[in-house]
């Protein structure tokens, strides 16, 4: 017989269960702060929502009488976690096809192949996500059907009412030894093509016609997209790790003047100097110190420190498809803790996985920081949040409570031995 979870259970986990909303006022008081609007935290600090906002913030604020007063005494706040590189949303069962919707073979979708058409706000990857503390992440396709461009990433807002905070956010390419069998057999002909694309997008005037040019590379669903990255309109985001491939990358935001932003970045140490000069922010994870393939021979534990001391906006995610789902909260807050193990400031840790993708994505006005006015989007940490056996005691995203009812908990209270409630076949 099937064991079937319980139906109020089912209802709270297949949703992005929170509190009611209402125009509720709640204020955490007595708990550290981190508002990541300055290096020190907020000693006994004491935080305001109200309407899905915040609009206090300090050590001296006075809270309103009808205020539900939080204890945060022994506690730290910070906001709420950003992820800058999932699949959340577009997966469910890595190992079966059927819930994978992140990247296509086939077809004619190449630059133009949208991932927003197929985000799932149910997913219970999803509903982890939020109770393990994370409020935004990016969602971006892997690959599609026309090498070197894999699609447009889509901006997540765990807290929304679908989760879709922005589609065609940015457009992403592939660039490396892995990847060049689907784009000519070289990386240089991975370049080629994003240059041809390029200068041929430019040109496109939109219609059936690509352009006028008789021996076009890209169809015009391509071109029409990757009008929006020559346009300014979204940035380049090129996932490479060779330090030749992040100079051509550097070269390409100076010849094209597009914004770009590497992904990956594992010999991105070695460019430091090139890519603060040039702003092109990376997004990298800072737990892989050993190379996996040839492109990564350069990889080292401190290579967040050594771009951060050049003044490269960094932000970071975690590389293992495990963790780009179900994981994508909890493993971040742990890369960005051996990040600072390895010599990064506790600060900047802070701000790779809160401040800095905000800035980097384009929504600083009102995610990242704790200050009046932003989203009510945060965490309240039993202890130090860059500490893997650290807990979230209380996640709001946009002012209301985040329930921990997730799959997993529910799955665990159904099944413990201790649990006299469960039917006789499963107390022994």
């Amino acid at each position: 017989m099937t064991a079937r979870l319980p139906p109020a259970i089912l209802l709270s986990v297949l949703g992005l269960a929170c509190a009611p909303a209402g125009s509720e006022t709640v204020a955490i008081v007595g708990a550290k702060l981190y508002t990541m609007t300055g290096d020190a935290p907020v000693v006994d600090g004491t935080i305001i929502m109200r309407d899905g906002r915040i609009v206090a913030v300090g050590s001296r604020i006075a809270v309103p009488a009808d205020a539900r007063r939080i204890d945060g005494r022994d506690r730290v706040v910070t906001p709420a976690l950003f992820n800058s590189a999932t699949q959340l949303g577009l997966t469910e069962v890595s190992s079966v096809s059927a819930t994978n919707d992140y990247a296509v073979s086939d077809g004619p979708l190449g630059a133009a192949f949208d991932v927003s058409h197929a985000l799932n706000p149910n997913s219970l990857a999803v509903r982890q996500a939020a109770a393990d503390g994370l409020g935004r992440a990016v969602s971006n396709p892997t690959s599609s059907a026309s090498a070197p461009f894999s699609g447009f990433g889509m901006l997540l807002h765990l807290g929304g009412s679908d989760a879709l905070e922005k589609p065609r956010l940015a457009m992403f390419a592939v660039v490396g030894g892995q990847s060049s069998n689907r784009a000519g057999g070289s990386r240089s002909a991975q370049w080629q093509l994003i240059r041809s694309a390029l200068d041929e997008s430019r040109t496109f005037r939109g219609g059936a016609d690509p352009g006028g040019a008789r021996d076009s590379t890209f169809n015009r669903l391509d071109l029409a997209a990757l009008k929006e990255v020559t346009e300014n309109r979204v940035p380049l985001v090129i996932d490479a790790d060779r330090e030749s491939d992040i100079r051509e990358a550097v070269a390409l935001a100076r010849d094209y003047r597009v914004r770009v932003i590497v992904k990956g970045g594992l010999e991105a140490w070695r460019v430091a100097g090139e890519l603060a000069a040039a702003r092109v922010p990376v997004i990298l994870d800072p737990s892989i110190n050993l190379p996996l393939q040839f492109d990564e021979l350069g990889a080292r534990a401190d290579n967040a420190v050594l771009l951060q001391r050049a003044g490269v906006l960094i932000a970071f995610t975690v590389s293992l498809p495990m963790h780009s789902t179900y994981n994508a909260g909890s493993a971040l807050r742990e890369v960005a803790g051996l990040a600072a193990a390895n010599g990064l400031p506790e600060a900047a840790a802070l701000a790779a996985i809160t401040s800095n993708p905000a800035e980097i994505w384009g929504v600083a006005d009102r995610a990242g920081t704790l200050a009046p006015g932003r989203d009510a989007d945060l965490v309240l940490w039993d202890g130090d949040p860059l500490e893997p056996a650290s807990l979230a005691v209380a996640v709001f995203l946009v002012g209301r409570e985040v329930l921990p009812d997730t799959r997993q908990r529910a799955l665990r209270d159904r099944y413990r031995p201790q649990s006299q409630a469960l039917p006789p076949a499963y107390r022994n």
